[in-house]
């Protein structure tokens, strides 16, 4: 479920750094703003410290399974639905989270009518396209486009 196309797709649309640094908050990060835990190897590493590709991979990696997770306690559906699909809504889980996806609620209904054409009319109509208009056309488009 977690493609090389999906990985890829995440760090164009969010960014991607492969040594430490700190985040808007203060907070030391690497990778697609992986936040750095006590239980991180990176821990004890100081700004600017390289971070190999292999675990910038692996903690997103780790971070998207969360995400198909949370799209399946919110679409009970979501393992049977096309591949194409679970893509866009795992992007955007990853950009929102659970608690602002779920209040899309007419973008759930066609989602679950398999409507992807309407699925896609009701997600531009929200703030978060508005917010993040390059990206969300281009998830609804790939929306519209499902066979």
């Amino acid at each position: 479920m977690i493609t090389e196309n999906l990985k890829t797709q995440i760090k164009a649309d969010e960014g991607v750094v492969y040594a430490i640094y700190k985040d808007h908050l203060g907070y030391p990060t690497f990778g697609v703003g992986h936040l750095i835990k006590r239980t991180d190897p990176e821990y004890h590493q100081g700004d600017g410290a390289a971070v190999p590709k292999v675990r910038v991979d692996a903690c997103l990696e780790e971070v998207l399974e969360i995400a198909a997770n949370e799209c399946h306690i919110l679409y009970p559906w979501f393992m049977s639905a096309p591949q194409e699909v679970k893509e866009i809504l795992i992007n955007m889980m990853f950009n929102m989270g659970r608690p602002r996806l779920s209040k899309f609620k007419n973008f759930s209904r066609a989602l679950y009518e398999q409507d992807w054409k309407q699925a896609a009319v009701e997600g531009r109509d929200s703030q978060w396209y508005r917010q993040v208009t390059n990206r969300a056309e281009r998830l609804m488009t790939r929306m519209e486009n499902v066979a």
